[in-house]
């Protein structure tokens, strides 16, 4: 069985729209893109560079892939998140797409989920999902995710795409590394852990000898 990862960037508030840019993803008149680029610094690079070391398998949605194919190609095999990227192979879940022209990339066919679910069970390396929001809440209903590697940033944006959409199973997480940058994101990982552990702080019904000792105070 493969492991899937989603590893996404996300603000106080959850949204994971346009982190990289004011043009990367305007949908739904977000203009709040870009949010990331003044908080990243060298430990962030440290930890995405090991992360981008070990190879994986690379799980999209079209509008993420549309974004990446347009520029990892072209930033030079001297980057070496680039390399990462264009010699991994790249599964696309679309529904529009009939020809996918970045190297290494393989369009998924039929019902996404089973496509996925099928995905999972053949041999090969860790799938990591990156961005594609759209894609994420269809993986979270299916419960096909088994890890999150999510970065949160100390910015409010109020509104856009968020990775936990309204629909969005609910379900309990162990928290498994947590590291912080210098501009206080925190980059955590976390392993889904069953069923929401639920209690209640309220105080047990009073007893009759508490509700007498009650009224003769009264």
């Amino acid at each position: 069985m493969r492991r899937l990862s989603v590893s996404t960037f996300v603000t106080l508030d959850g949204v994971m729209q346009a982190p990289g840019g004011p043009d990367e993803d305007p949908t739904g008149g977000f203009t709040e893109g870009g949010w990331q680029v003044g908080y990243w610094d060298d430990k962030m690079g440290e930890v995405m560079g090991a992360a981008m070391a070990e190879p994986k398998d690379l799980l999209l949605g079209r509008k993420t892939y549309e974004i990446f194919a347009a520029h990892w190609p072209f930033a030079g095999e001297d980057d070496p998140t680039a390399a990462a990227m264009n010699n991994a192979t790249k599964y696309v879940a679309s529904r529009t797409l009939t020809s996918l022209d970045w190297q290494n990339s393989v369009l998924l066919e039929g019902d996404v989920a089973q496509a996925i679910a099928r995905l999972k069970e053949s041999d090969g390396r860790e799938i990591q999902v990156v961005g594609s929001s759209n894609l994420v809440q269809t993986l979270l209903k299916n419960r096909l995710v088994d890890e999150f590697s999510i970065w949160i940033h100390p910015v409010v944006v109020g509104k856009g795409k968020r990775l936990f959409e309204e629909g969005a199973p609910p379900f309990g997480l162990e928290l498994v590394d947590s590291q912080v940058s210098t501009t206080g994101v925190f980059m955590n990982t976390y392993r889904p852990a069953g069923e929401i552990k639920k209690g209640s702080f309220a105080l047990e019904e009073p007893t009759e000898l508490e509700l007498e000792r009650r009224e003769n105070l009264e």
